[in-house]
């Protein structure tokens, strides 16, 4: 299983960034892809995902009404489309997946045993 993020950069507060996880080696209806992010000095915490069903979306309270999850199965790509930015989102994002998680722990990157290389993003006020 590999996973690669692109699609970070820089933007001013209020813009938007849209962050792509090409996927091989696993199929979106069986495992759960999650968006994580890492700020310097912080704890890596979850943003956004699908649950293993491959339909269920869930997100961080900080993300809900700004971001978007989507999937585009044809290409084993999941996207995280981010609207009104906020200096705060600025971190290293992350997408990881894993075949055994359970919705409960969703949100729990110690589930997340496939990672990709993380991808900047950089919020300015």
């Amino acid at each position: 299983v590999q996973l690669q993020a692109s699609g970070g950069g820089s933007v001013q507060a209020g813009g938007s960034l849209r962050l792509s996880c090409a996927t091989s080696g696993l199929t979106f209806s069986t495992w759960a892809v999650g968006w994580f992010r890492q700020a310097p000095g912080k704890e890596r915490e979850f943003v956004a995902g699908f649950g293993r069903s491959g339909t269920n979306t869930y997100y961080a309270d900080s993300a809900k009404g700004r971001f978007a999850i989507s999937r585009a199965t044809g290409e084993n790509t999941a996207h995280l489309q981010m609207n009104s930015l906020r200096p705060d989102d600025t971190a290293v994002y992350y997408c990881a997946a894993s075949r055994s998680v359970i919705t409960s722990s969703i949100g729990d990157p110690r589930f997340y045993h496939n990672w990709g290389q993380g991808t900047q993003v950089t919020v300015s006020s």
